[in-house]
């Protein structure tokens, strides 16, 4: 069973953000970049997968050459291989445009579960391994908690999570696209012996021609979104404490929310 994973390498927020000059993105130089941390419990998820059935995990990213650290890392941890979609021609691209790449270069690896995180660490906005699914014509769930493979890997037993602690329980026809929730596992640490054993491991790099896409069909000249600027949050004004026992200080607070906020 040939098992995807999507991952992406995503500025490391444990040090300070600087934004860009342009005001468009962050300041990308010196700044350094990790694995995003929902695609390591995906990453994990197919590994695991991969152990109990005998398949092979193969790593999908789309990024500059810089990627091919973070790649490195998901192979020493036991991929057995890795796709980087680098091409200049992909850069700036949405969901949309990014899903349409990765999904291409995913049929043509001929695989039968893309597993991705729910979310990345920068952008944030969950929607990838949907587009994926859209563009593959594949089922897809959202902030997968469990799976188990069922009729000899036909389908699978997903437990997605749910609001108000409640989880939901279905069965999905493979091949399928399943988006992972963090805290799903306890991603491994890559031993030594992965670690030597990735240097001999293929990253294979793809452009839109070898996936049969045009270049007006991906990056930022096929989005339908654009990031016109990036801020940090602005101060706020200070909390505002109010005085006197719980009844006058809950009538207080209505007015402020009523007459102020106007929220309520």
């Amino acid at each position: 069973m040939k098992i995807a994973v999507c991952v992406k390498q995503v500025p490391d927020t444990e040090t300070r953000l600087r934004v860009a000059k342009d005001g468009r993105w962050i300041e990308e130089e010196d700044q350094p970049f990790v694995l995003s941390e929902n695609d390591e419990y995906a990453l994990e998820e197919g590994l695991q997968i991969a152990e109990r059935s005998g398949g092979e995990v193969i790593v999908f990213s789309l990024g500059p050459e810089r990627v091919r650290e973070a790649l490195r890392k998901t192979l020493a941890l036991g991929a057995a291989r890795a796709v980087l979609l680098s091409h200049s021609a992909f850069a700036g691209g949405d969901a949309l445009a990014t899903g349409a790449a990765l999904a291409a270069a995913i049929a043509r690896e001929g695989c039968e579960l893309v597993l991705t995180g729910s979310q990345s660490g920068d952008a944030g906005w969950g929607s990838t391994g949907t587009v994926l699914a859209g563009c593959l014509g594949w089922p897809h769930a959202w902030l997968v908690m469990g799976i188990q493979l069922e009729e000899g890997a036909k389908s699978a037993r997903v437990t997605r999570e749910m609001e108000s602690g409640l989880n939901e329980i279905f069965r999905i026809s493979l091949p399928a696209v399943l988006e992972i929730q963090a805290g799903i596992n306890h991603p491994r640490y890559a031993s030594l012996k992965g670690i030597m054993a990735a240097k001999k491991k293929e990253i294979l790099e793809l452009g839109p021609g070898d996936l049969g896409l045009e270049e007006s069909a991906v990056g930022a000249a096929g989005s339908r979104i654009e990031i016109v600027s990036v801020a940090a949050p602005e101060a706020g004004g200070g909390a505002q404490i109010f005085e006197g026992d719980a009844a006058a200080a809950a009538k207080a607070l209505v007015e402020k929310l009523h007459g102020e906020a106007r929220v309520i």
